[in-house]
């Protein structure tokens, strides 16, 4: 292909994509003269384009000159979604993080009713048992990250969650009471972000935050780790804006909880 062609093609993807940009602001079909006007196209170009979109299901035409977006792209579009990765889209925020605060930063997902770690980021500077091999689990009443799916699943099901498990305790400081655990959820909703206060081990504090998906879904929860005397509750405020980052990375629009 020489320089002429190449050029031309590009042109023609560009001028393709502003067609696909105006059919999707549109709740309904929109006309050709309408499409080809917001695209800035002559009208006999747009129909050229948009005549091969339709043969190929990016586009359907819905009445003599109208068209919408073709169930193509739905199919695409859902193919995308499901090779969509948690860990990968999370890892260059993990690592800003864990530049702003130079301790360990855990990417977690729910398995039953545990917490299970998929990624971490380590401080180097100190061994935390809890969260050191990936894979580990840990129950979620003990870990910031699963008080906020226990959270997200609501009343009824944090009851039958704790008599499920009896709320073992791992420490001096694990929630083991409904009461108690309910309190702390309520807690969590106010602030937007959960805190495990050396529950799981002793000497060890973590910050964590939601995160979700294109559905609003809470796929996944963020957390820094780090021991006791060095945690700073600032950094509250870094994990959630993290945590949002990531969650819009993934295609949520909304503000997370």
């Amino acid at each position: 292909m020489n320089q002429k062609e190449s050029k031309n093609s590009i042109q023609v993807i560009e001028r393709m994509m502003r067609l696909l940009d105006v059919l999707a602001e549109s709740p309904n079909a929109v006309s050709l003269k309408i499409a080809a006007g917001k695209a800035g196209l002559h009208p006999s170009t747009a129909h050229r384009i948009l005549t091969a979109l339709v043969r190929d299901r990016m586009v359907e035409r819905v009445d003599q000159g109208s068209y919408r977006l073709g169930m193509r792209l739905l199919e695409l579009g859902n193919l995308v979604k499901s090779r969509i990765s948690v860990r990968e889209h999370a890892l260059p925020f993990m690592r800003e993080l864990h530049a702003a605060s130079g301790e360990a930063v855990n990417l977690s997902v729910r398995r039953d009713d545990e917490i299970v770690y998929i990624e971490r980021t380590s401080s180097g500077r100190s061994l935390m048992r809890v969260v050191n091999i990936i894979g580990a689990r840990a129950p979620l009443h003990i870990t910031a990250v699963g008080k906020l799916f226990l959270l997200d699943e609501g009343a009824e099901e944090v009851k039958a969650y704790a008599e499920r498990t009896g709320l073992p305790s791992f420490t001096r400081n694990t929630i083991h009471a409904l009461p108690a655990l309910e309190k702390e959820l309520d807690r969590i909703r106010r602030q937007g972000y959960a805190i495990d206060n050396e529950e799981a081990e002793l000497g060890v504090r973590c910050i964590g935050a939601a995160i979700h998906d294109d559905t609003g879904a809470l796929v996944a929860g963020l957390s820094v780790s780090a021991p006791a005397e060095r945690m700073k509750p600032a950094w509250s405020a870094l994990v959630k804006e993290t945590a949002e980052k990531i969650s819009r990375a993934l295609g949520y629009r909304g503000s997370p909880a």
